[in-house]
């Protein structure tokens, strides 16, 4: 009688861990297919129409002084907006998870409320409050009772504000659960050491939210820099001053220069894969040196 083996056959290569739930193959050729269709067919389709514009044409456009101030405005403000809701987004989440205080729930659901409201609706309140015969616009403004003389509404400043709005609940909403997480016993233990509160949130705390921080900010500026709903009622759209590339893509198209639009949709798509690329890469070095949480 031949003795039977004890020891597991010995499994042929696979690039594929075993699991326990079937169906790898049907998943995985859906997810193929649906990115295809939903991501990679229109980006390829964007760059197809872009390279029927000659060589000449593209640098023509990518060089002109109105597309270079449309890309220089949406991603310098997309750029300001995200640092900014970093700190704040920071706080508030800070706020949500360590205090205990009345209407705390109801204040957690407005930080969604960006999210739910369409931008268009979000554009056209703020600029009737940062107007200059607005409530917060004439305030600062030159006639206002502090005789600031500032101007908020239909300049860079207002598309900054716009932008803060609604990239804040992806600060929020990524740092929050982390601050949930966090071990109240590593704040203690570092108090026991003799650490002052300074020294514990920025050499204990703010490491370990390092990577969900960055997720914020990536976040928060890729949402920013394809804003146009809530940008074009604030911003004014004046050409080389407050007027934002996916304005410019727009009024390209409504000129029916369709291979124009697609140049200019084609440099913003690298200048922001690019961007996001160097983020990922910092988030990556800050997971392997904070660890991933």
């Amino acid at each position: 009688m031949a003795a039977i083996s004890t020891h597991p056959a010995k499994a042929g290569w696979s690039f594929v861990k075993p699991s326990v739930v079937p169906g790898f193959g049907l998943t995985f050729g859906y997810t193929l297919v649906y990115l295809s269709l939903i991501v990679l067919i229109p980006i390829i389709g964007l760059f197809l129409k872009a390279a029927t514009v000659s060589p000449e044409d593209i640098v023509r456009i990518a060089t002109s002084p109105r597309t270079v101030n449309a890309l220089r405005v949406s991603f310098g403000a997309s750029l300001i907006a995200a640092g900014i809701n970093v700190v704040f987004g920071l706080i508030v989440a800070w706020v949500l998870v360590r205090y205990k205080f009345p209407g705390r729930r109801i204040l957690d659901a407005i930080v969604d409320l960006p999210f739910a409201l369409p931008t268009a609706v979000a554009g056209i309140a703020l600029s009737t409050l940062y107007a200059p015969k607005g409530w917060v616009g004439w305030l600062v403004g030159p006639n206002g009772p502090f005789q600031l003389g500032w101007k908020i509404a239909y300049t860079p400043t207002g598309i900054v504000i716009a932008l803060i709005f609604i990239g804040l609940p992806f600060v929020v909403r990524t740092v929050q659960p982390v601050l949930e997480e966090f071990e109240a016993e590593l704040e203690e233990a570092a108090a026991t050491l003799g650490a002052n509160r300074w020294q514990t949130i920025t050499h204990v705390i703010l490491p370990r939210l390092t990577p969900a921080i960055l997720t914020g900010f990536a976040l928060a500026f890729a949402r920013a820099v394809g804003e146009y709903g809530s940008v074009i009622f604030i911003a004014g759209n004046l050409p080389n001053i407050s007027e934002i590339a996916p304005v410019l893509i727009v009024i390209k198209l409504e000129e029916f220069d369709q291979a124009g639009a697609a140049v200019i949709a084609a440099i913003m798509l690298l200048i922001a894969f690019a961007m996001l690329l160097i983020i990922n890469l910092i988030q990556t070095w800050a997971r392997r040196r904070f660890g991933n949480v």
